[in-house]
């Protein structure tokens, strides 16, 4: 279906937003999230979608989507099949490498924007993020589907940390009883969408990379979360932006996933901590990721040995961690901005 024409509503030199979506055998939903993009009212655009080998037609489906503001230009489509399997981080990586817009939007194939996401995310992005440091990123509130007679749940509100080192999305799987209505300052945004300033990405690469390949997927928006708060970027929420995101895999539902998500998934949890985590806040929180440690290695040993192959990865690989560790401790310029995330979930925005 080929959307409407829809009069952008932007002044002459706006700001262009790169719109960067990773897909993988998302052909059931491409085609509603390129619909809700072409709906937003921003102008000018870039849209960018980098398939990962997909088995379906999600790669057909993106060629084949048309519109009017694509055939004028005020959104540009690149379309780049990579013919393998980069994962979230790689394939974001190489959309970077395709845009110099002053503004990237990460989004998920099964994610539709509501209306004004992207001018709502560009309009708190201009308000100071309070307490010192930039503006660096900027999330909405993201809701789940829902069906007929049954209540919305939210999925996403901003990410928060806890002192066993978990990150987790504020309110998920609650009943939206429009709760977290307030814009505050955030740990981190989830990479399902959020707006991120280009400058601020750039400033905490590592050997060029944005997200962190090591991670392929899960756990890499969180990971940059860490840089962006280190270098004194800040995250805002915005409640007044929605959308509605069709999560697949969630916290909590190791059973029935693929043996290979569950493998990096523990394996990104160490990353996490081999790269961030100080000495100081080693100590801190040891009762709390020391017990929550012992409880994942009895599981892997009693009843998911397939993920026994992270530690053998970690221990590989143990050289590059610690180089990629001491490279990011060493340009930290404001490392208390991590530390008061394990202690409150949002802060205000002043």
């Amino acid at each position: 279906m080929t959307p409407p024409a829809r009069q952008p509503s932007t002044s002459q030199g706006a700001p262009t937003v790169a719109i960067c979506i990773v897909t993988y055998n998302d052909a059931d939903d491409l085609s509603a999230c390129l619909e809700a993009i072409v709906a937003q009212p921003h102008r000018p655009l870039q849209l960018i979608i980098v398939d990962c080998d997909s088995a379906d037609e999600s790669v057909a489906i993106a060629e084949a989507f048309d519109c009017d503001d694509l055939r004028s230009g005020r959104i540009v489509k690149q379309v780049h099949a990579l013919g393998t399997n980069r994962g979230f981080a790689g394939g974001m990586n190489f959309a970077f490498a395709q845009t110099e817009a002053p503004y990237v939007l990460t989004l998920n194939a099964d994610v539709s924007l509501g209306a004004d996401y992207i001018v709502r995310l560009l309009a708190r992005a201009g308000v100071s993020g309070g307490s010192g440091g930039e503006v660096g990123a900027v999330t909405g509130r993201l809701v789940r589907p829902s069906e007929p007679g049954q209540a919305r749940r939210l999925d996403a509100c901003g990410m928060y940390l806890t002192r066993q080192w978990r990150h987790l999305d504020r309110g998920s799987a609650e009943i939206d009883e429009g709760q977290y209505a307030v814009a505050e300052q955030v740990f981190a945004g989830t990479g399902a969408a959020t707006l991120y300033l280009r400058r601020a990405l750039d400033d905490v690469a590592v050997d060029g990379e944005i997200f962190a390949e090591p991670f392929h997927s899960y756990r890499e928006d969180a990971e940059l979360g860490f840089r962006l708060q280190g270098r004194g970027w800040r995250t805002l929420y915005e409640p007044a932006a929605g959308a509605v995101h069709r999560r697949s895999v969630g916290s909590g539902q190791r059973r029935g996933v693929a043996a290979a998500i569950n493998r990096s998934s523990l394996k990104n949890r160490y990353l996490l901590r081999i790269y961030h985590q100080s000495v100081g806040n080693f100590w801190r929180t040891l009762p709390w990721t020391l017990s929550r440690d012992l409880l994942a290695l009895g599981w892997v040993l009693l009843a998911e040995r397939s993920s026994l192959g992270a530690y053998a990865w970690l221990w590989r690989h143990r050289r590059d961690c610690w180089r990629r560790r001491r490279y990011i401790q060493q340009r930290r310029t404001h490392p208390q901005f991590i530390e008061q995330w394990f202690r409150r979930p949002a802060m205000p925005l002043e």
